[in-house]
């Protein structure tokens, strides 16, 4: 399940570098020429699009502001603090890390909704340019959060009795004390497992940045490599330790089987391959920041601005190495992918799902908590299907009668999880009456062309 997840949110990571400029070139262009060959829909811009160049804009503008932010004198400022100063700021940090990405995938939907509203709707908010600013407030934020954070580390792998180090590391041995003993299910391990993989991956970013910042300062000397390594290893085995130790000793206590990952696993391969559909009700990247808790914004800003403060790039050999690594990088996001799609269908098909992929389910679900029936509701009212029938997450409702069934494929891998064994007897009454309106479908019908992301029509 780490593994799995781990990829899942290099996948979404990776797309902010190579797909999301092309896509926001591709975007722009259509809109330059748009007056060659008319206006033949009443959208300038397709919904998909609208969303991309919005992503591209508020990552320039984060980044440019970022320059205003001096990495040596945060540095300094924080290395003159005391040991147990410094281990109380890290923790708050790990805390608002959290809180800022559960607040800010809000901010980041409301903008896309805004953005892409049909223009004869009544608007009842505040409006694109105040969510806007929101926004690249919030990726500017949470970009220097992080960047304390990976300053701290820093810190810490610089000091000279490595001390703070060993304390940072014994505050992750503190978490088993605050789970361990506490009754948990199947969803609130589901969420735990989420964001641990989420915890794991962003510490894999931070030791990155630190090391990228350590070979600067000596100057891209390789046998300092050396030197970090044994700290870098001991960061990570200590990450992996407390999981094992942490869920092995949930699972026992709260009487959970260690199927239950499996489960897990196939739920978030049904995330990822509903997306991958023809007529795809999200994006990947969303669905991946709204069930893990994983927003790759600030993170892709910190990265791109440390990479271009450490690498100096002079002359037309570094320039060559520059396309061919973003070349390397297209290759590895769109292989993974293909992995990653292949593993899902997989796992989606032991875990015999595949009916709820492709039926229908109804709107209104027996037992079902009022918070969850929300934020589905949330998920599937801003669908619409465009010409040629691919669909986005951010897609607005034209023209909707309100008796109309709504026949949407809503977050299935939710109830797969939530509903407890005797509902779902009323679940596959309601739902067989729908099952001869659809044909047999079956995984091969995943549209491949969709790999790399949603398509632009």
């Amino acid at each position: 399940l780490m593994f799995f997840g781990i990829f899942l949110c290099l996948d979404a990571f990776l797309y902010v570098f190579t797909l999301l400029p092309l896509r926001v070139f591709l975007a722009m262009f259509r809109f330059i020429t748009l007056p060659c060959y008319g206006l033949r829909d009443r959208r300038l811009l397709q919904p998909a699009q609208v969303c991309d160049i919005l992503k591209g804009v508020i990552l320039v503008i984060c980044y440019f502001m970022m320059h205003y932010v001096d990495y040596s004198m945060m540095y300094h400022l924080i290395r003159g603090q005391s040991v147990i100063k410094l281990y109380i700021i890290y923790n708050m940090l790990e805390v608002a890390d959290r809180l800022f990405s559960s607040f800010g995938q809000d901010i980041l939907d409301a903008l896309y909704w805004t953005a892409t509203e049909p223009k004869e709707r009544k608007r009842a908010h505040i409006g694109v340019i105040p969510h806007f600013f929101m926004a690249v407030l919030y990726v500017f934020l949470h970009a220097i959060l992080i960047m304390v954070q990976a300053t701290t580390l820093n810190v810490a792998f610089n000091s000279h009795n490595k001390s703070l180090l060993t304390i940072m590391m014994s505050n992750n041995f503190v978490e088993i004390k605050g789970s361990v003993f506490k009754k948990f299910e199947k969803n609130n391990l589901f969420q735990m497992s989420n964001s641990d993989i989420k915890e794991r991956f962003t510490n894999y970013v931070l030791l990155l940045i630190v090391c990228l910042r350590n070979m600067e300062q000596f100057s891209w000397n390789p046998d300092h490599l050396w030197v970090l390594f044994p700290d870098v290893c001991m960061v990570v085995a200590s990450e992996i330790a407390v999981d094992i130790v942490k869920h092995a000793f949930i699972t026992k206590f709260n009487d959970i089987t260690a199927d239950v990952y499996s489960e897990y696993r196939a739920s978030l391969a049904f995330d990822l391959v509903s997306s991958r559909q023809k007529n795809a009700y999200t994006d990947y990247s969303d669905s991946v920041s709204r069930r893990m808790g994983f927003i790759p914004l600030p993170l892709a800003v910190l990265l791109i601005r440390v990479v271009t403060s450490s690498i100096k790039v002079q002359g037309v050999l570094a320039y060559v190495c520059v396309v061919l690594f973003y070349c390397g990088l297209i290759s590895l996001k769109v292989l993974n992918s293909i992995v990653l799609l292949g593993k899902s269908c997989q796992y989606v098909k032991e875990a015999k799902m595949e009916e709820k992929l492709f039926n229908p389910v109804p709107t209104a679900t027996p037992g079902k908590p009022a918070g969850k029936q929300q934020s589905m509701f949330k998920s599937t009212q801003g669908i619409s299907t465009d010409e040629n029938g691919s669909t986005s997450v951010t897609n607005q409702p034209v023209h909707q009668k309100e008796n109309t069934p709504s026949l949407l494929v809503t977050s299935n891998s939710d109830q797969f999880l939530t509903t407890p064994d005797g509902e779902e007897k009323d679940i596959s009454q309601d739902s067989s009456e729908l099952k001869h309106r659809s044909s047999k479908k079956d995984l091969l019908e995943i549209d491949r062309f969709t790999i790399c992301g949603n398509r632009i029509d």
